[in-house]
């Protein structure tokens, strides 16, 4: 049957309901959507497509009003730790975070938690293969959870992006896709990116985008609200599924970067937020004599700072950045945080608590 010939009538008839996928391969029926909408109160669809180059920018156009956008993610730590797709995730100590604004209850340290070995197994799982639902089967041995990820990256760039965004020529968008890769975590600098990759500037700035609307990246804007102190503007690049990113360095066995490991957590922060439907903003704060802070959470009631380090040991020496805030910030600073691999709940003084990371994710 030819679905571009049903008339709107037809449509209501026939297929009330339906989910129609790959809904960007064939844009013609999102008109023929709207036509059903616009005559019958009746039908739903669910129209799905893998990525949202074209497709959200012609569903938005032509069914405004008339449609919900769900964005989905790759899975979180909770969820991971589940025991099904039909299992509701419960939320982390980051989620309660937010939600209350204040730090939950926790265990004094990760092993003194009873859920430890289900909670160090699923951050493990995370950090070295990412997110994707598909690599959660217990029945995947490592080398086929890397096979995946070759086979993942290999479609998105010869389906999504060729289709989508109509190249010609793949190799300067993978060019420009394994030194972003690189730089995870990092300032983002399109002057050399371009020089990087052979591109021009506005060529590089225009494949970001490409990453960002295909969900492989995030840009973490920075935070200069203050015109009278001197901070960087430049946003910072995340990957949004170490998976992913390690897939597109070819670094699927060997150990992660500082850099790496902060995007992992940032993007698993990130994930949980849009999660439950937190509304406030994320932001970096670098100042120009090179002070940095990596996740500035902005609230109506004030700001929740957090520090990243790999180390299995922190000290306050680690959280020296989230000391001093006041003098730039607008806004009171309602949490300090620094997220480590450290085991140990601690307090490290003027209000900063050192904690696990896969505890407080979990």
């Amino acid at each position: 049957m030819h679905y571009k010939a049903l008339t709107a009538a037809q449509w209501e008839k026939v297929y009330p309901i339906a989910i129609l996928d790959e809904i960007q391969k064939e844009p013609s029926l999102i008109e023929s959507i709207k036509a059903v909408y616009d005559q019958f109160e009746d039908p739903r669809y669910l129209l799905l497509g893998s990525s949202q180059i074209m497709l959200l920018k012609q569903v938005k156009e032509s069914l405004a009003g008339r449609c919900i956008v769900e964005e989905l993610y790759p899975l979180t730590l909770t969820e991971m730790q589940t025991d099904g797709f039909d299992v509701p995730a419960r939320l982390s100590g980051f989620q309660q975070m937010l939600k209350e604004l204040k730090l939950p209850n926790m265990a004094p340290a990760l092993q003194m938690d009873a859920r430890h070995p289900q909670i160090l197994a699923a951050f493990s799982n995370y950090l070295q293969f990412g997110g994707y639902p598909a690599l959660t089967s217990e029945g995947l041995s490592d080398s086929e959870k890397r096979e995946w990820l070759r086979n993942y990256q290999r479609t998105y760039l010869e389906r999504d992006v060729r289709d989508l965004a109509e190249f010609r020529n793949l190799e300067p968008f993978v060019r420009i896709q394994k030194t972003a890769a690189l730089s995870t975590g990092q300032l983002i600098n399109y002057s050399w990116l371009a020089k990087e990759a052979g591109v021009q500037i506005n060529t590089a700035q225009r494949f970001i985008h490409y990453l960002e609307l295909s969900y492989q990246a995030i840009l973490l804007p920075s935070w200069h609200k203050n015109a009278l102190k001197r901070l960087a503007k430049s946003p910072k690049i995340h990957f949004l599924d170490p998976g992913v990113q390690r897939s597109i360095v070819g670094n699927l066995e060997g150990n992660l970067s500082g850099h790496e490991f902060e995007s992992a957590l940032i993007a698993e922060m990130y994930k949980q937020a849009k999660n439950m439907g937190f509304t406030g903003d994320f932001y970096h704060l670098r100042t120009l004599d090179g002070r940095e802070l990596d996740l500035l959470i902005e609230t109506p009631e004030g700001y929740m700072a957090v520090e990243i380090k790999k180390s299995n040991r922190v000290n306050a020496t680690d959280a020296r950045h989230l000391k001093g805030l006041e003098d730039y910030l607008d806004k009171p600073i309602l949490q300090r945080l620094l997220l480590s691999q450290d085991p140990e709940v601690k307090s490290l003084g003027n209000g900063i608590m050192a904690l696990p990371a896969a505890l407080f994710l979990s």
